[in-house]
């Protein structure tokens, strides 16, 4: 009630002023909010376009860091180490790969003299033996 008392005993130019004022504040503070919601997401958008673009950017600079590297050396003369986990993974893949060939002809010569008909079969007699079927003469 004393509010409006006061409101009343104003002059026009004193309402309007308050009027005025009232307004100012309202579209301050509405507009303080809405800065403060826009910065807010604009910090988020940020935040995670930044994420990706340092995602992106990390595989990149570790390549350039790698290729300085490399290029430093070459320049100071430094020759480049032997690639020893190639050598060795080759090596280990040659070794099955000669293993898988020798066991593969070893069951093919097997199963090839399974299937010989006994008559196609040679037997090998050791000569130097005193059981053997077979003796040579030396006379």
């Amino acid at each position: 009630m004393l509010g409006t008392n006061l409101l009343k005993h104003q002059s026009k130019p004193e309402r309007i002023a308050d009027q005025a004022w009232e307004y100012l504040t309202s579209t301050v503070n509405s507009a303080g909010d809405s800065v403060k919601h826009t910065a807010r997401s604009a910090r988020r958008t940020g935040a995670h376009l930044g994420s990706h673009a340092g995602d992106r950017m990390g595989a990149v600079t570790d390549e350039a860091r790698v290729r300085a590297g490399r290029a430093y050396d070459a320049l100071a003369g430094r020759r480049q180490g032997l690639p020893w986990g190639w050598l060795i993974g080759a090596g280990l893949v040659g070794a099955a790969l000669a293993w898988a060939a020798s066991s593969a002809s070893r069951a093919a010569l097997a199963r090839a003299e399974r299937e010989l008909p006994d008559s196609d079969r040679v037997e090998f007699v050791d000569v130097d033996r005193a059981n053997s079927a077979v003796r040579a003469d030396t006379a």
